[in-house]
C-alpha cells in the first residue's frame, strides 16, 4: 500500500509539474482541492492565494516553456503517513529558484495537494 501510494503521489507530482511547466490549467486544477491555499515569497514580496486564483496566475502568464526553458523540476522527498504526505521539490523556473512544499491529503481515494507553500533559494 505504501508502494501504491508513492507512486500515486509521484504521478499527482509529475501533473504538478507539467501543469505549471506548460500552463496546462486543466491538469493543474486535477492536482490541488477546491479549498487549497498558495503562500510563499516572490522577490522578496509576501505572495497569498487560494488554488484558483494561483491557477488564474498560470494561466495568463507566459509559461516556463514558451520562454524556451527546459524542464529541471524535480521530487526530492515524499513522506507519507496513512491519508496525508508532505512533498519536497526543486522547482527552477522563470529566472527562479524555487523550492516548494506540498501538503497532500487523499480524498475520496486521490491524493490532492491542500497546501502550497514556496521560497526563492539563491544560487549562492
Amino acid at each position: 500500500m505504501y508502494t501504491d501510494n508513492i507512486k500515486e503521489i509521484e504521478n499527482l507530482i509529475n501533473n504538478y509539474f507539467e501543469g505549471i511547466f506548460y500552463g496546462n490549467t486543466l491538469s493543474l486544477e486535477t492536482c490541488f482541492s477546491e479549498n487549497a491555499f498558495v503562500h510563499g515569497d516572490v522577490n522578496t514580496s509576501e505572495y497569498s492565494k487560494n488554488a484558483k486564483e494561483y491557477i488564474e496566475t498560470v494561466k495568463i502568464r507566459k509559461s516556463p516553456n514558451d520562454l524556451g526553458e527546459t524542464l529541471k523540476m524535480s521530487i526530492i522527498r515524499i513522506d507519507v503517513l496513512g491519508k496525508i504526505a508532505m512533498a519536497k521539490l526543486h522547482v527552477p523556473m522563470l529566472g527562479f529558484n524555487y523550492y516548494d512544499y506540498l501538503s497532500i491529503f487523499k480524498i475520496n481515494g486521490e491524493w490532492k495537494i491542500v497546501n502550497k507553500i514556496f521560497t526563492h533559494v539563491d544560487n549562492d
